[in-house]
C-alpha cells in the first residue's frame, strides 16, 4: 500500500482501519464469530490499491484493487476463503446498500471508510484527534479523486470512477471533494 499509493491515500486507508475498529467496538462486533481483526486490517488498508500505481485502470478501481489485494494475500499464504472475503469487502466498499448486506467484513470496511469521509463521526469522537495526528489527511479527498479520475478514462462507464471523471470535466470539482471539505474532518 505504501509503495504504490500517495501518502494521502495510504493514511486514509490506515485511518479507515482504526475507524472500522471503533465501529466494531461500538456495535459490539468484537465478540462476533465473523469478526477477524487481521482480515479487517487487510481489507481496509488495501481497499484503495486500485487507485495506486499498480492499477492499470482497465476495470473499476474497486475491482482492480480487490484483485491486487487478493494476489498479495495469496503470495503471503492467506487461506483462499479469507482472500475471497477481503476481495468482496474491497470490491464493494463504494457500494452503498450492498456491502452492508454481504457480511461483517464488508460492512465494517465500508463503515470505516465512511467515517473517514465524515459519516458517523460520533463513533470516533474520543479518538479522532489522536488518529488524525498520527495519520494526517493531506488533502485526501482531492488526491484520491485525482487517482481515480486518472484511471477512469479506461474503465467501464456507469462506475464511480466514470462519474467522478464526468463531474471533474463538467464542474472542475466532484461532490465527494465538496462533501469532504465541508465535513467534520475538513481537508
Amino acid at each position: 500500500m505504501r509503495s504504490s499509493e500517495p501518502a494521502a491515500i495510504a493514511k486514509h486507508s490506515l485511518r479507515s482501519f482504526f475507524f472500522a475498529q471503533l465501529v466494531a467496538t461500538r456495535e459490539g462486533c468484537l465478540a462476533d464469530a465473523a469478526y477477524d481483526r487481521e482480515l479487517l486490517f487487510a481489507a481496509t488498508v488495501l481497499h484503495d490499491l486500485g487507485a495506486g500505481d499498480l492499477a492499470e485502470g482497465k476495470a473499476r478501481f474497486e475491482v482492480e484493487g480487490a484483485d491486487l489485494a487478493a494476489g498479495l494475500l495469496r503470495e503471503h499464504g492467506m487461506d483462499e476463503a479469507d482472500v475471497d472475503l477481503v476481495w468482496e469487502a474491497i470490491a464493494l466498499h463504494t457500494s452503498a446498500g450492498i456491502a452492508e448486506r454481504r457480511g461483517l467484513l464488508a460492512y465494517l470496511t465500508r463503515a470505516g471508510v465512511g467515517v473517514d469521509f465524515g459519516g458517523s463521526v460520533d463513533v470516533a469522537a474520543e479518538r479522532h484527534e489522536e488518529i488524525h495526528a498520527e495519520y494526517p489527511r493531506l488533502g485526501m479527498a482531492r488526491v484520491l479523486v485525482d487517482a481515480i479520475v486518472e484511471r477512469a478514462a479506461a474503465s467501464p462507464p456507469y462506475t464511480l470512477g466514470a462519474e467522478l471523471l464526468r463531474e471533474r470535466q463538467t464542474n472542475g470539482i466532484t461532490r465527494i471533494e465538496q462533501a469532504a471539505a465541508a465535513g467534520a474532518w475538513g481537508e
